[in-house]
Parts: C-alpha cells; sequence; structure tokens
C-alpha cells in the first residue's frame, strides 16, 4: 500500500524526513496548502494589474540588474531567461538522495503561500518526486546568498523541458522524457523563476542528510568506543554520574549516562584494575562526545528551523497587502551551523583514532599491533594509518567556509555565505568520520577477544557477535581492505536495538 506524506504547514521533523526516504513515501499537497499557493498567486496577479511602481524581480531585472524594469509581455520570458541562465554549476552530480531531499523542502518552502508561485508549478516538482524522475544537478557554484542560485536552477530547468534527469538509473533529456511521461513544460508566469532559485534547500537537504547520519554515528561512536575500553581493561570511574551533574553539560551528562548502560553487567569493567587512570581518548569520552552532541544539537536546531520556513524573496504577504524585498534566501544561519557540524564529526573521529592507537601499544595485555605474532605479522599496524590520515583530511575540511566572501553582481551582492561550500565538505566530514568509527570497531573488536574468557556486558557482546557475522578475527596477516569496507558496511546496516533505559536522540 502506498503510503502518502501530506505537505501542511504542521512542523516537518527529521524523523518524518527520514520515514519519507526509507519508505519510498509518495507527497501531495493537504487542502490548506492548496488553499495558501492559490491565494498568493491569485494577489499577484491582482497586484500586477494595478501595481506602477516596480518590483524587484517580478518588473525589474535581478541582482545588479534590479533597476531595469521589464514590460509587462515579457515577463514571463524573463523568469524562464532566469532559470536558463543561471544553470551554471560544475564539478560532481548530487547523489540522488539528496536530490529528492532538495524537491522535498522546496515543496514544503513553497506550500506556505508566500512565494507567488502557480499550482501547477509545485504539483509538477510533486510529480518529479513520486514518479523518481530526478534533476541532474552539480555541486558547484552556488555562493549561498541569493540562495543556491545555481544548484536550484539546474533543479528547475526540468521543469520547463530542459536540462538532464536521472530516471530509473538512467539520464535522460528532460525533453525525450517528458514525451515517454506525457507532460508538458510548464510555462512560468511572473515571480516564479525567482521563487524557485532563491532558497537555500541546496544547502538545508546537504545539512539534513548529514544530521541523519550523524545522528546514527553519534550513538555508535558511543557503542565503539565503549567496545575499546572493554579491550583496553579502561575504568568505571571516569563514567560516574557525580562527575558529570557537576560540569552541568547536557551532552557530557548524557554520553556518560549511555556508556554505563553499555557497560551493564560487563565482567571486564567490574574486575580489579593495576591502573590507576586511563588515557584522555578513554578517560575523556563523556567530555569529548559530548560537546559534539552538544553542537550537533545546536545544528539541528538551526536546520529544523530552515526546513519549515520560507526562504525566497520578494516575499508575499496576501493579508497585509506586502510585496517585501529582503534577504531570508541568505544562507548565514546555515554556513554556521555546518562548519560547526563538520568541527564535531571531526573530533568524534579524532578521538576513536586515538583509542585506535592506543590498543596497538602492547599494553594491559594485549599482544602489539592484536596479532599473536607480531614481526611475521604486521597485524593492524596499517588501519590506524587509514585512520589517521582520514583524521587529518577531516582537519583540513574544516577550515571554515562560512568566515569567506567574494563580491558578486557588480557589488549588489557584497556579502555571502558560502553556505555551500560548508555544506558539501560537511558531509565528506562525516562519511569520514563513519570510515574512522569503522577501523576503531575492527580494532577494538579483535582486542576485545584477548580478554576471554572474561565477558563484556551482554549488549557489547550481542554487538560484536553480530559484527563477526561480517568480519572475521585475524589470526595472521590478511588483505584488510576488505574487511574495512564491511566494517564501514556494518555500520550502516546494523540494528541500533538500545535499550529503553537509555537517553534518547543522539
Amino acid at each position: 500500500m502506498t503510503k502518502i506524506h501530506y505537505i501542511s504547514s504542521a512542523k516537518l521533523t527529521f524523523k518524518r524526513i527520514f520515514d519519507i526516504l526509507r519508505e519510498d513515501y509518495q507527497l501531495a499537497l493537504d487542502a490548506d496548502a492548496v488553499q495558501r499557493i492559490e491565494k498568493c498567486r491569485n494577489y499577484l496577479d491582482a497586484k500586477m494589474a494595478t501595481q506602477k511602481e516596480p518590483i524587484y524581480g517580478i518588473t525589474t531585472g535581478f541582482g545588479s540588474l534590479c533597476d531595469t524594469v521589464i514590460s509587462a509581455d515579457q515577463l514571463g520570458a524573463l523568469q524562464r531567461n532566469l532559470v536558463m541562465s543561471h544553470a551554471c554549476g560544475t564539478g560532481e552530480r548530487v547523489p540522488d538522495e539528496i536530490v529528492k531531499l532538495m524537491l522535498l523542502l522546496k515543496i514544503q518552502s513553497l506550500s506556505y503561500g508566500h512565494s507567488g508561485v502557480q499550482l501547477a508549478t509545485v504539483n509538477r516538482l510533486i510529480d518529479f518526486f513520486n514518479h523518481g524522475v530526478l534533476p541532474v544537478i552539480y555541486q558547484m557554484g552556488s555562493l549561498g546568498a541569493s540562495g543556491d542560485l545555481a544548484p536550484l536552477a539546474h533543479m528547475s530547468l526540468p521543469l520547463l523541458g530542459l536540462g538532464e534527469v536521472v530516471y530509473q538509473g538512467r539520464v535522460y533529456p528532460m525533453e525525450q522524457l517528458q514525451h515517454q511521461l506525457g507532460w508538458e513544460p510548464i510555462e512560468l508566469k511572473s515571480k516564479e523563476g525567482l521563487a524557485l532559485l532563491n532558497g537555500t534547500q541546496f544547502m538545508s537537504a546537504y545539512g539534513v542528510f548529514s544530521l541523519l547520519k550523524v545522528f546514527r554515528l553519534s550513538m555508535l561512536a558511543d557503542i565503539i568506543g565503549t567496545i575499546s575500553l572493554e579491550a583496553f581493561d579502561g575504568r568505571i570511574e571516569p563514567f560516574f554520574d557525580q562527575v558529570h551533574q557537576i560540569r552541568h553539560h547536557k551532552g557530557q551528562i548524557a554520553t556518560a549516562l549511555r556508556i554505563r548502560k553499555l557497560l551493564e553487567g560487563s565482567e571486564i569493567i567490574a574486575q580489579a584494575k593495576k591502573h590507576v587512570q586511563d588515557p584522555y581518548s578513554f578517560r575523556c569520552i563523556p567530555q569529548v562526545h559530548g560537546a559534539s552532541k552538544d553542537s550537533v544539537n545546536y545544528v539541528a536546531y538551526v536546520f529544523s528551523n530552515e526546513i519549515n520556513a520560507v526562504t525566497d524573496n520578494p516575499t508575499i504577504f496576501p493579508d497585509e497587502d506586502l510585496i517585501i524585498s529582503a534577504g531570508n534566501f541568505h544562507g548565514q544561519p546555515l554556513a554556521l551551523a555546518l562548519d560547526n557540524l563538520s568541527i564535531a564529526a571531526a573530533e568524534w573521529g579524532s578521538i576513536s583514532e586515538r583509542r585506535t592507537y592506543q590498543l596497538l601499544h602492547g599494553k594491559r595485555g594485549l599482544p602489539p599491533f592484536l596479532v599473536a605474532e607480531p614481526g611475521l605479522n604486521s597485524g593492524f599496524m596499517i588501519p590506524q594509518y587509514t585512520s589517521a590520515s582520514l583524521v587529518s583530511q577531516n582537519k583540513q575540511l574544516c577550515s571554515p567556509a562560512s568566515v569567506d566572501t567574494i563580491e558578486s553582481s557588480q557589488g549588489q551582492e557584497d556579502h555571502v555565505s558560502m553556505g555551500a561550500n560548508a555544506a558539501t565538505k560537511a558531509l565528506r566530514v562525516v562519511y569520514n568520520l563513519e570510515r574512522i568509527l569503522a577501523i576503531e570497531l575492527y580494532n577494538a573488536a579483535q582486542a576485545l577477544e584477548f580478554r576471554k574468557p572474561l565477558k563484556s556486558s551482554p549488549f557489547i557482546e550481542e554487538f560484536v557477535a553480530a559484527y563477526r557475522q561480517k568480519v572475521a578475527f585475524v589470526k595472521e596477516d590478511v588483505v584488510m581492505y576488505p574487511e574495512i569496507a564491511k566494517s564501514v558496511a556494518f555500520l550502516q546496516s546494523v540494528p541500533l536495538h538500545i535499550p529503553d533505559a537509555l537517553i534518547e536522540g543522539i
């Protein structure tokens, strides 16, 4: 049975987006959204019939051409030319999942009735989503102010019967595919091209996609860090609640709680310890993981606001008889948040690699490089190199994009956010984090074997047993890159059946 998500004024949540993408929901407008869209369009048409003063982007050119007045019989051509001329993207294609997100978020933004688009235009975007007709969009070209102009122009070209789309795994010229589907090109009316291109849906889609991955990786970082703690025969005292309550940081308190829950019933953590302290990468897991959690929660707050917002320009308020040219398309809130997300994800990776490194030293009863005959076997020496390389690349990617700006459009657009660059590199950092955590798990599961016959907690034992069904214990040197790939795939697919008593969220 087809599941339908109705686009409405109800808050669009991360969980709802996750379900829409995972369970292949179809989209439809609810009755109120239809009414809002038609009311705004009717108001604009009536206003155009009486308005004598120029209205930016509706009866004028764009950017520094804002003082050039366009005649009434050329307003449709103005919007069509805008879409064509702004499709200047380059580089790699945007992944299909993110293109679907862009369509969803653009439809949501247009549905609030402040953009002046035709109902037919929104319905065609819904057709794209529902039929899996995904515009070919390129990753590079947006400055993150005046909206994501180039990416959204590529998204909008197929509305006009132009550009290319991905359909059933193949790339088609839209001109060819529209005949196959029986669709006619949309004839844009005044304001519509601007409504489609002004907006933050490229940045927003990348950010939401990254956040959905990070929510999961945050939990996995705690689980994998706990396995490493057990493998290293670490101490429980740094996770006692009293320590964290006197510092007050929510993420720190939550991380310590989760790890205490994960360790319930462990024989390893309960045994007497000869060592008085653990290295920071173990002892300070709550402080480091927790700080990243708190940062990500701020990022999620920013994106939750953005995906439920109107971000094009001018903005139309039919009830107040106002058409306001302003700057809701400016991506600065997202750019700052995306740089923050990159740093938070990079720090999870940084401390993960340090735990991997500590497990290889031959300390606390573990063999050097985690193999029985080091020397003859290099064992787990080189996966740590790979992890270190990824950590180093993340440090380079964390140079903030949001502090840069380059003037454009003859000085009219004199401050831009560079949020699109922040968005694409944030996702690269998140993918690197996933690989770093996979390498830590590869090492930690190997090291944990040397603690037998002592057992870890029931949860950890079950988690490692599931991992062992995919990746075997290493007795002597093997080709390791397939095992690392299997470890990444395991993190992407393993069900996280965390007990209800554990905290919710990231």
